[in-house]
């Protein structure tokens, strides 16, 4: 497979993500993928950590997403170290894939030095080829020895697979006076269609929170980042995303209370580091040459308004439409038409890039096509339906779908 050009829509370089105290990480080319790159991670934390998961809703999970729902559940989220892999999914592997997984959480657990249940695994790459459990033995010892807490740039690099550039974030946050540090990773360039994670996505802090509190934070920052992205409507058999609390200085009880007000700034600091993170995954969207912000108002609830955006998000026809940089707002009702949503026809509303462009369920008069094609030609898109029946609202982010989209994939396992 052909190297791909970095996106368009990629920043103009990796942040500076601070080290979180108590988090050493490090990574290397174990031979998983083909390419002679990066492609394990290793990750270890300290006594006291504790975890939170969201996964798949796939019927089709992968042997990594079994192993860390029945861990967690098994520790109550106690978590010591952190191994992903990429280049093989490990996914629709039978037996032979649970064996792997397993022969990787016991070398992890041995050189930390904890049980195996408290190491949390990831695997991303091509689904149904066996995972080979003995490529895991010699890299994490090798990485172990030259852990730190600064390698985001590595650990970034490591989960990647079709992904054109790596993907970070950080925020400090004021928590009972003190700074906090959240810092995140993530990877995810096609099959992103997320049902309750990302691709895969790391986030670490040293706030001390309960796995209780951590769950519920992580559970509705996911809802409003991630699960509100969509490159081609296609959810992974690997999602994940996992946070990793410390509390290491914090000098406080760990927190159970998610309302905790107490926990205000934090709260919005890990919101705007999830939505950092899940709006890079479409900036990084395979193909991607556009950025597109859907915001539907007016629906019975939140809900049907995110499935009205995401069926818009999703069309092909809405896509290829912004590919060509054609203002074509017809796709856009038929999109609203299909959601399965109600919605009000000759209520409906449409702008694009500010401008009114539908309204009462015809063209508005006063539409300008040239001034609607200018946006469409630039590379942030805003898109605004309102579908006139209720209060719900929605905002999805997604990008258009180009020839390099079908090239990547065909390409994919070659």
């Amino acid at each position: 497979m052909a190297e791909s050009k970095i996106s368009p829509l990629a920043p103009a370089g990796f942040p500076n993500l601070l080290p979180v105290p108590g988090v050493e990480m490090g990574a290397m080319h174990a031979g998983f993928r083909k390419r002679e790159r990066p492609d394990l991670l290793f990750a270890v934390f300290s006594e006291g950590s504790v975890a939170a998961g969201v996964f798949t809703r796939s019927k089709a999970p992968a042997a990594p997403v079994d192993w860390c729902r029945a861990a967690l559940k098994k520790t109550g989220g106690k978590i010591r170290a952190l191994v992903v892999n990429a280049g093989n999914a490990n996914a629709f592997t039978g037996e032979k894939g649970m064996k792997a997984a397993i022969k990787s959480a016991d070398v992890a657990s041995g050189i930390v030095g904890c049980d195996p249940e408290e190491v949390l695994l990831c695997s991303t790459g091509v689904i149904g080829v066996p995972l080979n459990g003995d490529l895991f033995e010699k890299p994490l010892t090798r990485i172990h020895a030259g852990m730190s807490g600064a390698m985001w740039r590595e650990a970034a690099g490591a989960i990647m697979t079709t992904d054109t550039y790596p993907k970070g974030c950080c925020r400090v946050a004021t928590l009972e006076g003190r700074p906090v540090v959240i810092s995140g990773i993530t990877k995810g360039s096609g099959m992103i269609a997320p049902d309750m994670a990302t691709m895969l996505g790391f986030v670490f802090t040293n706030a001390a929170l309960t796995h209780n509190c951590l769950q519920k934070l992580l559970s509705s920052a996911t809802d409003r980042s991630f699960n509100s992205i969509t490159v081609d409507s296609d959810t992974s058999t690997n999602d994940t995303c996992i946070a990793v609390a410390t509390g290491v200085g914090a000098g406080y009880e760990p927190i159970d209370d998610p309302d905790d007000p107490r926990l205000a700034d934090f709260r919005a600091k890990f919101d705007e580091l999830m939505i950092d993170l899940a709006q890079q995954i479409v900036k990084d969207g395979e193909g991607a040459t556009k950025f597109v912000s859907i915001t539907v108002e007016g629906a019975e609830s939140n809900e049907a308004a995110r499935t009205i955006a995401k069926s818009a998000a999703n069309s092909p026809l809405v896509k290829t439409a912004i590919a060509g940089e054609d203002a074509n707002w017809g796709r856009l009702v038929a999109a609203v038409g299909k959601s399965g949503e109600a919605a009000e026809r000759d209520k409906l509303q449409i702008w694009i890039g500010g401008q009114h462009v539908a309204h009462k369920g015809a063209v508005h008069p006063r539409y300008n096509e040239e001034e609607a094609t200018a946006h469409m030609k630039g590379q942030e898109i805003d898109i605004r339906i309102d579908v006139g029946v209720g209060s719900g609202v929605a905002t999805v982010w997604t990008c258009d779908l180009t020839y390099d989209y079908i090239r990547i994939n065909a390409d994919y396992r070659s």
